[in-house]
């Protein structure tokens, strides 16, 4: 399917240029910190998806390269890495961090040759990779425990140390290979771990580059190692490994699904950031003149490729056709075009497998009765005959079982749909497989304190989109993934004790029966406060030796246990973000 540029504006095309790192050479993968082939001698191509020019061709890793690189990541986490005391481990990161500033604008050029985002999106980073890095410099050296009062009989002490986990392997996308690398490479530096790291096949050359920088910090030999290959062959051996301790994946839901499978080997530790299909609403109350802008970049920005794009756009019934228009209008106007133009706003998508998802996505919306108010189609002018170019696309009339809005396209494609009142539309917002993230667009605070506690995902923004920074949790509900932000370090509990013993199972009955009736009974924190007293009470009768804690201190006490509670799994963390 394809389509003149005579409803989006176009780019001129821009002289060719050679980037230091992309200049057509052989990359080998760095392993134990010594730049390596793959063990089969294999190699893959990396294209700039704009041209189509080959950027350079890259050692092949596949299951025998895994096993290398974590004899190697074990190696460095049991010898000279552990031996790294916090402030050692920050410094590395800190000079990391100089080392990325400095050499930012190749990076960033580097990220838009291997994926086709526009060089000013890409530059446009600077601040969120490097505030990453340092706010990670800064968690290495508060990472602590906490010593807790024990109510047990006899002279006891409690406390919790946090330890690393050790080996870590992380699997990233290719929608953002620099700022993916340093979310995976950053947690593990900074908590001691040592980490393989994937790159995906689209887009490996920004990792490699990193991996550089990173032995130039200091980083010693075995602690970062990157080994570029297929999921199907290095990704699924790393999630497989008996050797790693945590795999961290960011992707699709799908192979997230596969990962959990693989992890069951070593039942290893698996945080992931996976899909969405996150709803974006607007209320006719709303700022229009920047709910406009501000919904259709939180799907158009990177061509749609973002794992939270608020793709189902939600707008209140009376406001429809005109807010809709106005973003149709908007997106008509973004200029498309070889990413390192520094005029283009829209760059072509990673690869023709990509392009023929979306493109299909395209044609099944038009043949489900969705109307294109905007885009529709590929454009194969001038000079985007070559790469893999879609225009901004609002398709208007959408319902909800429509497949364009339950899913993921991971293109620059907007799902209209219109809603009336509030209750319906939680009720619509929320039925979806997905729960990553969302956008509230209201001048009212009532409704966006009420949508952010009903909406389920991990991030709400309200009035906002995309606001993300490192203190805060970004995470999901549903196949949108488990395990908020990237982790590295573990709770360990120690108790040195004169005298100890099991607990009464009266008590282990009791938490048995909260786990079971917790939420549909006791809804409010208070509730659940007085039901575990009031049940902890009746325990106590046949159990003389239980010490109880009264509510007041219950209460007192739940803050301090939240952290310890929500690494058990016990709580789910969401963030809220309002402007």
């Amino acid at each position: 399917m394809a389509q003149m540029a005579e409803n989006t504006t176009v780019t001129k095309p821009i002289p060719f240029t050679r980037h230091p790192y992309a200049d057509g050479s052989y990359k080998q993968m760095l392993i134990d910190g010594k730049w390596v082939d793959a063990v089969s001698g294999k190699r893959f191509e990396s294209r700039n998806p704009a041209t189509g020019e080959l950027l350079a061709t890259v050692a092949e890793g596949e299951s025998a390269d895994i096993d290398r690189a974590v004899a190697a990541a074990r190696r460095a986490f049991e010898g000279p890495w552990s031996r790294f005391k916090p402030y050692e481990r920050q410094q590395v990161l800190l000079k990391l961090a100089d080392l990325v500033e400095r050499h930012f604008d190749e990076l960033s050029a580097l990220d838009t040759l291997d994926m086709g985002a526009p060089i000013s999106r890409t530059k446009g980073t600077r601040l969120r990779v490097l505030g990453m890095l340092r706010w990670y410099a800064g968690q290495a050296t508060a990472i602590h425990g906490e010593t807790i009062p024990n109510s047990l009989p006899g002279e006891i002490f409690s406390y919790t140390l946090k330890e690393p986990v050790g080996v870590v392997g992380a699997i990233i996308p290719w929608n953002g290979p620099l700022g993916a690398s340093v979310w995976k490479i950053g947690p593990a530096l900074a908590t001691g771990c040592t980490i393989i790291l994937k790159p995906a096949e689209e887009a490996p050359l920004t990792a490699l580059r990193l991996a550089e920088l990173a032995l130039e910090a200091g980083v010693p030999p075995g602690v970062v190692n990157v080994v570029p290959g297929y999921g199907e062959t290095a990704g699924a051996a790393l999630a497989a490994h008996p050797g790693v301790d945590k795999v961290a994946f960011t992707g699709s839901h799908v192979t997230g699904q596969s990962i959990v499978r693989a992890s069951a080997g070593n039942l290893k530790r698996v945080s992931l950031e996976l899909g969405g299909k996150s709803p974006d609403i607007v209320f006719a109350d709303a700022d229009i003149e920047s709910a406009v802008p501000g919904a259709a970049m939180a799907v158009f920005a990177n061509s749609g490729q973002i794992c939270s794009a608020g793709t189902r756009l939600f707008v209140e019934q009376r406001v429809y056709d005109e807010f809709v228009d106005r973003v149709a209008t908007y997106g008509k106007g973004l200029r498309v075009g070889n990413g390192l133009d520094p005029e283009t706003q829209i760059g072509p998508l990673v690869s023709e497998q990509q392009l023929e998802r979306v493109t299909g996505y395209l044609s099944l919306g038009q043949q489900e009765g969705a109307r294109a108010v905007a885009g529709g189609a590929r454009l194969t002018e001038g000079p985007l005959a070559k790469g893999y170019f879609v225009p901004p696309t609002v398709f208007a009339g959408v319902r909800d079982d429509m497949r364009i809005a339950q899913e993921e396209i991971f293109g620059p494609v907007i799902s209209a749909i219109a809603f009336k009142d509030m209750d319906e539309l939680v009720q619509r917002a929320n039925a979806t497989t997905f729960g990553l993230g969302s956008g509230v667009w209201t001048r009212d605070v009532s409704k966006a304190h009420r949508l952010a506690a009903a909406i389920r995902a991990g991030s709400v923004w309200i009035n906002c989109y995309q606001a993300m920074d490192p203190a805060v949790p970004f995470g999901g509900y549903k196949m949108s993934g488990y395990g908020a932000s990237p982790a590295c370090s573990r709770w360990r509990s120690i108790s040195t004790s004169r005298r100890c013993g099991s607990g009464p199972p009266e008590l282990r009955r009791l938490f048995q029966d909260l786990a079971n009736r917790w939420r549909s009974r006791w809804s409010s924190p208070r509730e659940r406060l007085e039901a575990l007293h009031h049940h902890a009470s009746s325990a106590s009768r046949s159990q003389a030796s239980l010490t109880l804690l009264p509510p007041a201190n219950l209460l007192q006490s739940a803050n301090r246990s939240c952290e310890t509670a929500m690494t058990t799994g016990m709580f789910a963390s969401r963030a809220r973000s309002i402007r």
